[in-house]
C-alpha cells in the first residue's frame, strides 16, 4: 500500500530522476508540454535525465513520479504526463528479467512528506520505528509502520545526511556528507550535535559491538571511527572509494571498495586493513554482508552479478544477476544465509532472491520501482527495509514463506 502526503515544498528540493550519466546537445522533442517541462523540469534537471531516462508506458506513472518531486495544479500536471508519455515511452531493454518461485511476499510504501527530498537508507530503531535520511532536504524522518504516521526532524541545512544508523540508546546517528560531520540526533529533545571530520563526505556507518560508529568516506578514500561517549574521532586512509560496510561475526569490519576491485577487512582496535582482491580488474562494489558461516557476500554492480568471498581461502565466486551485465546490483542483505538485493540498472528496480543452496534465484518489480534503492536494512523480524530514492518513498518487504 502506498501512504500519500499533500505538503508542498520549492520546486528546487526536486531530486535526480534516473541514474543515467549527462549527454550534451540534447533537446525537447516539439509538444505541446514542451514549454511546460523546459520551465519547471528543467531549472532542475538537465535534459539528458529526460531524453535518456528509462521511460514509462502510461501518463499515470509519469503523473506518480512527478507528484512524488513537486506539487502542481491538476492542469500543468497532466500536460506534463502526457506531454513525457508521448514522447519518452518505456524502454524495453531496461526492463528486468523476472523470475518465478515460490517465496511470497508483500511490499508496502510510503511516500514521505518532504516532496523531492531524495528519501533513503532506511533503518529500525530499538522501538520498532522506521527513520530514513532525505539527503537533499538535509533531514532525517521518523516513521510509526504501524499507523503510517511521519515526522521529520531538520538538521543543518549543509548537512546532507548520506546514511542513517541508529544507537541501542535510541539515538539516531547520521554521516553529514555535505558538511564533513558526523551527526547525533535525541528524538526526545530534537537536540543535534555534530563532530567534524578530516574525511570531506562521510558515507555509511555502522556501530560495533565495542561501542564504537565506524564510517567510510568514499570520496576523501578513508574510513572512520568515533567514539560517541569522548567525541574521540580516528581516521585511516584506505584504496579508492570506500562505500559500503558491515561488521563481521569475529568483530572485523568489512568494506566494499567502489574503486577498485578489493574488499578490505578492518581491524576494529588497530584499525589496520587487509584486502582481498577479486580477480576482475573492472568489478567495482558497492556493498555487501556476512553471511552466519563468515562468507562476505557482494554485489559486482559493474559486471552484473553477485558474488561470496572466503576469507579463510581468498577466493570468490559470482553468479550472473538474471537481468544481465548491466543490471548493476546495488544493496545487498543476507537474511537467514538467503541472499537479498536490488538491479538498480534496471526499470521497474527489481528486488532479487539469492537461495546459495539451491543457487536459485527468484525476482520481483517494485511496485513504485523508478529506482533507485541504494541500501537496506533488515529488522529484527527479518523484514528488508527498502527505499525509492528517485520517487520519494520507503518501503517494507515482509517475506513469507514458501508454497
Amino acid at each position: 500500500m502506498s501512504m500519500f502526503s499533500s505538503n508542498t515544498v520549492a520546486a528546487k528540493a526536486l531530486l535526480v530522476l534516473f541514474f543515467v550519466l549527462p549527454v550534451q546537445g540534447q533537446d525537447l522533442p516539439e509538444g505541446d508540454g514542451k514549454d511546460l517541462v523546459s520551465k519547471l523540469c528543467v531549472s532542475c534537471h538537465s535534459i539528458s535525465r529526460i531524453v535518456n531516462s528509462a521511460g514509462f508506458d502510461s501518463a499515470e506513472q509519469w503523473r506518480m513520479l512527478i507528484n512524488s518531486m513537486i506539487e502542481l495544479a491538476d492542469p500543468q500536471a497532466e500536460t506534463i504526463s502526457q506531454y513525457l508519455a508521448a514522447n519518452f515511452p518505456a524502454k524495453q531493454e531496461r526492463k528486468p528479467t523476472l523470475i518465478s518461485g515460490p517465496v511470497k511476499i508483500t511490499i508496502e510504501e510510503w511516500i514521505a512528506p518532504t516532496l523531492g527530498q531524495r528519501s533513503r537508507d532506511p533503518v529500525e530503531a530499538t522501538d520498532g520505528s522506521i527513520w530514513w535520511t532525505g539527503m537533499w532536504a538535509s533531514l532525517v524522518g521518523r516513521l510509526d509502520p504501524q499507523t503510517g504516521a511521519m515526522q521529520e526532524f531538520h538538521l543543518p541545512p549543509a548537512a546532507r545526511p548520506h546514511s542513517i544508523v541508529p544507537n541501542a540508546d535510541g539515538s539516531i546517528w547520521y554521516t553529514g556528507n555535505g558538511n564533513a560531520t558526523i551527526g547525533r540526533l535525541d528524538p526526545a529533545t530534537g537536540l543535534i550535535a555534530e563532530y567534524p571530520t578530516e574525511a570531506i563526505d562521510p558515507h555509511t556507518a555502522a556501530f560495533h559491538p565495542n561501542g564504537m560508529l565506524y564510517f567510510t568516506a568514499q570520496q576523501a578514500g578513508m574510513l572512520g571511527r568515533l567514539n560517541p561517549q569522548t567525541g574521540e574521532l580516528t581516521e585511516v586512509k584506505t584504496r579508492a572509494r570506500p562505500y559500503g560496510i558491515k561488521v563481521g561475526p569475529a568483530g572485523r569490519l568489512w568494506i566494499a571498495h567502489n574503486g577498485t576491485n578489493a574488499i578490505g577487512a578492518m581491524d576494529p582496535v588497530s584499525m589496520e586493513i587487509e584486502f582481498f582482491e577479486i580477480p576482475d580488474e573492472k568489478t567495482r562494489i558497492r556493498r555487501l554482508d556476512i553471511a552466519s558461516d563468515g562468507r562476505v557476500w557482494y554485489v559486482n554492480s559493474t559486471l552484473g552479478r553477485i558474488g561470496v568471498l572466503d576469507p579463510s581461502t581468498g577466493r570468490t565466486r559470482e553468479w550472473p544477476s538474471p537481468s544481465g551485465p548491466r543490471s548493476h546490483p546495488y544493496a545487498i542483505a543476507v537474511i537467514d544465509d538467503v541472499i537479498w538485493y536490488n538491479e538498480s540498472g534496471m526499470r521497474p528496480d527489481a528486488l532479487v532472491r539469492f537461495d546459495p543452496a539451491s543457487e536459485h534465484f527468484q525476482s520481483w518489480a517494485i511496485p513504485s520501482g523508478v529506482g533507485i534503492v541504494r541500501h537496506v536494512w533488515v529488522t529484527h523480524k527479518g523484514e528488508l527495509l527498502i527505499h525509492q530514492s528517485s520517487s520519494n518513498r520507503v518501503g517494507r518487504v515482509t517475506i513469507h514463506s514458501s508454497d
